[in-house]
């Protein structure tokens, strides 16, 4: 007896519906606790656009709220949506290191933790007519006269911060003297350096990549262990500058939800980042892809905080009161 020919087709529709989440959430709601433009923005509006491209999700409603490295939209997150299964906000370590540096209430330990989602080197980058070229240029400048050399970057204590202060102690610099300025938007960091308005910009290389490729600023490094695949730029210990740092991105639930709850809200994730839409946005933005959830983020989360947190005390830049 000859295999019965539809035997193929009709295992990989089992698959697909295997992987699929079992029920569409009708309506999400996700908050970026960032001003629009930079990577929290990226990161959520992408990945519900997956979600809802996978079917995983049908109608998804965005709010912006930015200020104190994502702590002011957490307050509001874990107060206004206590217990809503359907909600989730965009986080990482910049919220960990922004919520050490100003002694914040309120934590990602007040939240559900869903899904770890990219890591993404951070790139420096001048104006394409400074005189700086390389990362030994950048250091040379800092070491002559540390003020003179300003940052433009997310809000303090963030990785951007994090990596001014690495430069700095490089140089030989008290970190907690760098001139960094902090921006609520990745558009508006990017804008400074357009502008010439600091020395340097440091953000994720997803954020600068459209202005270098078309010359409008010059990149001098990044800071993961190799280059970006879509972006030819040198490490920094390629340029024998001793620093290697990642910044990582994910999504939370609120505080009060139910483990099965917080199971949909996976299936959902995970039903988006494994959707063509997601990958394409992980190729054009230069991310890795750095997938955890449930309860292994959750412990890699409570980690991340003594470790970032022990950083920026070394560095001199969590002695906020």
């Amino acid at each position: 007896m000859k295999p019965h020919r539809a035997w193929p087709a009709a295992l990989v529709l089992a698959a697909a519906l295997a992987a699929a989440p079992a029920l569409a959430i009708d309506q999400m709601k996700i908050m970026v606790p960032a001003g629009p433009g930079g990577g929290f923005d990226q990161t959520g509006r992408n990945l519900g656009a997956a979600m809802q491209a996978a079917g995983a999700v049908r109608n998804i409603q965005y709010e912006n709220k930015g200020g104190a490295g994502g702590a002011i939209g957490l307050a509001q997150f874990v107060n206004a949506s206590k217990g809503d299964p359907n909600a989730l906000i965009v986080s990482g370590m910049v919220t960990v290191g922004a919520t050490h540096l100003n002694r914040s209430p309120m934590s990602l330990a007040n939240t559900t933790p869903v899904a770890r989602l990219t890591a993404e080197a951070e790139a420096i980058i001048v104006p394409a007519s400074s005189p700086i070229r390389n990362a030994k240029d950048l250091l040379a400048a800092i070491k002559a006269n540390p003020g003179a050399v300003s940052f433009s970057g997310g809000s303090a204590g963030g990785t951007d911060h994090i990596l001014a202060g690495l430069l700095a102690k490089e140089a030989g610099i008290d970190p907690g003297k760098v001139n960094y300025v902090p921006f609520t938007s990745g558009a508006e960091a990017v804008a400074a350096v357009l502008g010439g308005q600091v020395t340097a910009g440091i953000s994720g290389i997803g954020e600068f990549s459209q202005h270098i490729r078309a010359g409008r600023v010059r990149a001098l490094a990044v800071s993961g262990a190799e280059r970006v695949a879509g972006a030819d730029i040198p490490t920094l210990r390629e340029q024998g500058v001793d620093i290697e740092l990642v910044n990582w991105r994910g999504v939370f639930g609120p505080p009060g939800i139910t483990a099965e709850q917080r199971k949909a809200l996976i299936a959902a994730v995970e039903a988006g980042i494994a959707n063509a839409k997601w990958k394409e946005t992980l190729v054009k933005l230069d991310w890795s892809s750095y997938v955890l959830t449930g309860d292994a983020f959750s412990g890699f989360v409570e980690q991340e905080s003594k470790r970032v947190g022990a950083i920026l005390d070394s560095l001199n830049l969590g002695a906020k009161k």
